[in-house]
């Protein structure tokens, strides 16, 4: 028998996380410890569902499940995201794959039980090769409540076996790149995990990110005071866990690349990278991207590293593992509710907006074509 229980994540911090990952599909962004420091934020109002096997002696943690409640506009029913906060790339619960058909039914069956709860659920970034999809999928079927698949798409993935590019032209640019950096000095990766490590190397990184383009254009994490102290926080709490660092590239001392990673179970993730725009002829987010794939699996800890990137990102270039992803809206009760077509109509909204924000930033980097001389007159 499967029981639910609703908690603050505060109280999930007591849940038995590590035994639970080293049997289910992985999310990083599940950590309790992630999820308190969101909660500790103020950056996000978190639910947490705990999924527990009561035939176990004693009762098993087989499922957890984050959702951030959210009130989008003052007018618009409130909804449930399974992203649990901004800066997660990946809503699928953790759960035990021997429990997928039983657990998934149950999360649905406690949030539709509870009043505090929204019914409609936005689920970005959901991956669809989980045994957790495919009973979610059922579920929903099960009890005809409502679903819509908002875009399918393939994440660059790499995992220990395969995935990493040998050969090509994109290995060939990547060495002379090497060969270039490193005729300026010794060059070198550095991955401290230590909690004082990733600290300094984090601050690192938020520099190197504000210097670049995200500063010139006011997205960089310390352009909003808020959203700085969150990932500060974020990195903080992951680090004394063993499972956050900052992987540095440098060049006779200096730093010109970070890459921030997160680890759950066997899994590692490259959540944020940042670069020096002096550097960017030597392509040093690629270069560390590579050699660090090289250093994590060759530790014979980690067997997969999630992008957490779009599917036509650099790392597109460097790896050809793909890991198959879905956006969906659903609605845990019976039937279409309004809020279910509410949602559906404003991530399709949002949806048209980026594409049409995408084609306008294409469309002014095309330089405009040279004017052709005038033809001189026969006299």
């Amino acid at each position: 028998m499967i029981s639910v229980t609703i908690c603050s994540p505060e109280r999930a911090a007591a849940a038995p996380w590590d035994d639970l990952v080293r049997r289910a599909s992985p999310n990083v962004f599940m950590n309790p410890a992630a999820l308190r420091a969101a909660q500790d934020c103020g950056f996000a109002d978190i639910r947490v569902l705990l999924a527990f096997d009561e035939a176990a002696s004693p009762r098993a943690l087989v499922g957890l499940w984050a959702l951030q409640r959210r009130v989008v506009a003052p007018l618009l029913p409130a909804i449930l995201e399974a992203l649990p906060f901004y800066y997660a790339f990946l809503s699928s619960p953790v759960v035990d794959p021997g429990f997928a058909d039983e657990v998934m039914p149950a999360f649905l069956a406690a949030i539709e039980r509870d009043p505090a709860l929204p019914r409609v659920i936005t689920l970005k970034s959901l991956d669809a090769e989980a045994p957790s999809y495919a009973a979610l999928r059922t579920a929903l079927s099960g009890k005809g409540g409502a679903q819509l698949a908002l875009k399918q798409f393939a994440r660059p993935f790499a995992t220990k076996d395969h995935g990493i590019k040998r050969s090509g032209s994109t290995r060939k640019k990547l060495r002379q790149d090497w060969n270039r950096l490193s005729a300026l000095g010794a060059v070198e990766l550095v991955n401290d995990r230590s909690a004082a490590g990733v600290a300094a190397a984090f601050e690192s990184f938020l520099a190197l990110e504000a210097g670049g383009w995200k500063g010139a254009r006011g997205t960089a994490l310390t352009c909003d005071p808020r959203h700085a102290r969150f990932t500060r926080e974020l990195i903080r709490a992951l680090a004394a866990r063993g499972d956050a660092s900052v992987a540095l590239l440098r060049v006779e001392g200096r730093a010109i690349a970070a890459q921030v990673l997160m680890y759950c179970g066997t899994s590692a993730y490259t959540w944020k990278t940042g670069y020096d725009a002096e550097f960017a002829k030597f392509s040093p987010g690629a270069l560390l991207i590579d050699k660090l794939a090289e250093a994590l699996f060759a530790d014979g800890v980690i067997d997969t590293i999630d992008s957490c990137s779009v599917q036509d990102s650099f790392m597109a270039q460097l790896w050809s593992g793909r890991r198959a992803m879905v956006d969906l809206v659903v609605d845990v009760g019976p039937g279409r509710s309004f809020g279910f077509a509410v949602e559906t109509a404003r991530q399709r909204g949002i949806a048209r907006l980026r594409e049409l924000r995408n084609r306008l930033r294409a469309w002014r980097a095309v330089p405009p074509a040279p004017k052709k001389p005038p033809v001189p007159r026969e006299a």
